[in-house]
């Protein structure tokens, strides 16, 4: 699994109006880039964008390409109209992400939705020690989804048992790869990263794993998605934003 090459219709994400502000109602729909916010599912998000579109008397279908957890923020990819006909396109490609590993603590969910156990001293690791355990992991691997996860068992979410006290040991493992790893601040307990992985490379996990290979556990304590493919956070507007900019346009074409 290699690198995931750009697509011909990507410059369409950020076409801007005559005006300078992106287009929401392009007759053929539009791809719009969204800087979720922490807490938000993706799912708030699209709900949101399809009710200023229902509000405004221009109803059309909205997705996204590419779930965010809860408690990560940054891109989020949202279709609408025929554009949604792109999304599996843009799910394919690679994601960037920058954020913060917390060595000595595990976490049953592998990130901060749910409380710390299993405390340990991270005192004696070495910078060495943890530039050579990022760099070990890059490259193509085996990851198992994790119970926190969105994947469907049996009819259900996984994040649905977890929440009922249930663990699915036989989570189908899938192949993903690890493009880049690479640690950008240490100040102990807590590690800075920057990462680009595979499509269904799920961070959480690669946090938690870290963590193992260092022996003191590790998970997730921040995190946030700077790019999709050759699409960046930079060019991404906030969901607020978005709303006002289809009540605009949908007043102007009304007016």
């Amino acid at each position: 699994m290699g690198h995931t090459e750009s697509v011909p219709f990507m410059a369409e994400a950020s076409t801007m109006g005559a005006e300078g502000n992106i287009q929401v109602l392009s007759e053929e729909g539009d791809f719009l880039l969204v800087d979720k916010p922490l807490d938000w599912t993706s799912f708030d998000v699209v709900a949101r964008v399809r009710g200023a579109y229902k509000r405004n008397g221009q109803p059309r279908k909205v997705g996204h390409c590419g779930t965010l957890d809860p408690k990560a923020t940054g891109l989020l990819i949202l279709a609408t109209g025929r554009k949604t006909k792109a999304i599996s396109s843009l799910e394919v490609l690679d994601k960037t992400y920058d954020g913060v590993i917390r060595l000595g603590a595990r976490t049953v969910s592998h990130d901060t939705e749910s409380p710390e156990y299993d405390l340990r001293d991270t005192g004696h690791l070495t910078e060495r020690e943890i530039l050579v355990a990022a760099a070990s992991m890059v490259g193509i691997r085996m990851q198992q989804p994790p119970m926190h996860s969105a994947v469907w068992h049996n009819g259900k979410r996984l994040y649905e048992l977890a929440r009922q006290g249930q663990e699915v040991s036989e989570r189908k493992s899938r192949q993903i790869e690890i493009i880049r790893f690479d640690i950008t601040g240490i100040s102990l307990p807590d590690v800075r990263f920057e990462i680009r992985v595979s499509k269904g490379a799920y961070i959480r996990v690669i946090a938690h794993e870290l963590g193992e290979l260092l022996g003191v556990g590790g998970y997730l304590r921040s995190l946030r998605r700077t790019a999709i493919g050759d699409y960046l956070l930079h060019d991404a507007m906030g969901v607020q934003e978005i709303v006002d900019e289809i009540s605009r346009t949908a007043a102007s074409i009304e007016g």
